[in-house]
Order: structure tokens, then C-alpha cells, then sequence
């Protein structure tokens, strides 16, 4: 078996005296120190010697969700460790880049240090302060044939690529004047859902469901609320009433798989009437949930 993946990413087999190897004092700031750690890691690991760009993204991905879930649980000590392993995963990035003659780690915060200084010109005496929405469509650019979309990354999810979309043809005024328009819009998308419930065609059906996401993306736009953080609250509010009926339920010796829906309603609705009534805590306490 190979661990290796492509050539130019491999590194050499480990042997008994680099196992004992300490890693390299690094030179720098605070930040080399993750630099050296995945050099280190390159040079005597088999697994982290084979790794690429692309066989790390879904890992530099995973990170980057349990940083923002640490950040919405406002839970510092869970932050603190999920940040280490989001650096973890960009030293990987940067270090490859050096090991293929990529890039630099020099070039990379000297690219950035240049993009805040032209988003920042009042801050260093370039200009005055503008927009940013101004100065990044500047950077963007109009060539022939161009589109605004053009530069949208590829690879973001649905939820966050229509929030991108819709965000950026809004620079070129094709936008609702309001939240209001936007939220006719869904009740329109939410009337052809219905219709196509009705005509049990799957494919249209899809289309449609698909127009009324999109729909409630914009109005969560206009409405000044990131979709993404929106539906991250729905998820932990739904979670977190759905374990307190769980709770009920066994407190109350009843079998959720043969209660049927409206007694599991009649338990959802008190669990959120507790909940107003700021009690959440003392019923989960009670509960056991």
C-alpha cells in the first residue's frame, strides 16, 4: 500500500531516527510555529507527507464549521481549541504551497496586507474612505463580456453561493426596493409549491422548492439577516425544544413512536409555552434532557 498521491507532494519514508526528531525552533513570530509544526509533520509523517490542496479541503472545510459552531455556542475554550485546528489546516495550505513553489508565506500576507490597503485607503493615507462594495467592484473589474457573477466562488454551499448571487447582482440595482417585495415573492414561489403538491409532478415540484429557497434567501438579505446564521439558530432552537419533549415524553411514560402527531403537538406546544415562560432550564432539569 501507498500512502503517496501525487509526486509532487510526496515526501520521504520515515526512519527511526527522524521518529525521534524534536520539530525545528522555529524563526518568526507566534504564527511560524504552526508553519514549522506541519513542516515537521511533512518530513516524518507518511499520512501528512502524502496530503494535498485538494485532499485537505474537506478537512480545512469541517474546521472552518466547527469554528463558526463554537463561535454561535459562545463556548471560548471549545473556540480556542477549533481555531488551533482551522490554523492547523491553513499551515497545511501555505506550507505545501512553499514545498511546490506555489506561493510564499511572504506573498500570502503581502497579498492581503495590499488588499487592506486598497479597502482601507483613509487608514493610510491613500484616499478617502469608501464603500466597500465600491472599491470591490473596482477590483473586479467590467472586461468585455464580463459578469458580475463571474468571480462568485464555485465552491461555496447552495445556501451561501444564492446569498453571494443575490448580493452581488443587487450592486448593478436588479434588487427589490425593500424587504416587502421580496416577501411577495416567497409567498408567490410558496403558491406554486402548492400547485405543483397538487399536480405531483417531482421534477417541477423540485424546481419550485427550489425557487421558494432562493426566495427566502433574498428576503433574509434584504431583511438584514444572513441566511446561514438564521437557519444555524433554527437548527439549535428546533434541536433544543425537540430534547425537551424527548424529556417529557419519557418523564411521562409515553412512547413517542406510538403517540401519534397530535399528542407529540400537544408536547411540542408546551414545551415552547415553558420556554417563553423562561423556564427551558428548570423543564430540562426536571427531565432529565
Amino acid at each position: 500500500m501507498t500512502y503517496r498521491t501525487q509526486a509532487a507532494y510526496s515526501r520521504p519514508p520515515v526512519n527511526d531516527s527522524q521518529a525521534e526528531t524534536s520539530p525545528p525552533a522555529p524563526v518568526g513570530g507566534v504564527l511560524d510555529r504552526a508553519l514549522a509544526l506541519v513542516g515537521f509533520l511533512r518530513a516524518r509523517c507518511l499520512w501528512d507527507g502524502a496530503q494535498t490542496p485538494a485532499s485537505l479541503t474537506r478537512y480545512l472545510l469541517e474546521e472552518a464549521h466547527e469554528v463558526a459552531a463554537a463561535i454561535a455556542a459562545d463556548d471560548p475554550r471549545a473556540l480556542r481549541g477549533e481555531l488551533g485546528d482551522l490554523l492547523l489546516n491553513l499551515a497545511f495550505q501555505v506550507v505545501i504551497g512553499e514545498e511546490t513553489g506555489a506561493f510564499t508565506r511572504e506573498e500570502v500576507v503581502a497579498g492581503l496586507e495590499e488588499k487592506m490597503r486598497r479597502r482601507h485607503p483613509h487608514l493610510y493615507g491613500a484616499g478617502e474612505a469608501e464603500p466597500w462594495k465600491a472599491i470591490k467592484a473596482r477590483e473586479r473589474g467590467h472586461a468585455p463580456g464580463a459578469s458580475v457573477l463571474d468571480d462568485v466562488p464555485a465552491g461555496l454551499d447552495p445556501l451561501l453561493r444564492a446569498f453571494r448571487v443575490q448580493d452581488r447582482v443587487s450592486d448593478v440595482g436588479f434588487d427589490w426596493d425593500d424587504p416587502r417585495g421580496a416577501l411577495q415573492k416567497v409567498r408567490e414561489e410558496a403558491d406554486e409549491v402548492a400547485h405543483e403538491l397538487d399536480a405531483a409532478e417531482p421534477s417541477r415540484l423540485e424546481d419550485e422548492v427550489g425557487d421558494l429557497l432562493f426566495a427566502a434567501v433574498n428576503l433574509a438579505r434584504l431583511a438584514g439577516v444572513h441566511p446561514s446564521a438564521a437557519l444555524g439558530r433554527a437548527n439549535a432552537k428546533f434541536e433544543r425544544r425537540f430534547r425537551a419533549l424527548e424529556g417529557l415524553a419519557r418523564e411521562r411514560g409515553t412512547r413517542m413512536e406510538d403517540a401519534g402527531l397530535p399528542a407529540l403537538d400537544r408536547l411540542w406546544d408546551e414545551v415552547k409555552r415553558a420556554e417563553r415562560a423562561g423556564s427551558t432550564n428548570r423543564l430540562e432539569g426536571e427531565t432529565g434532557a
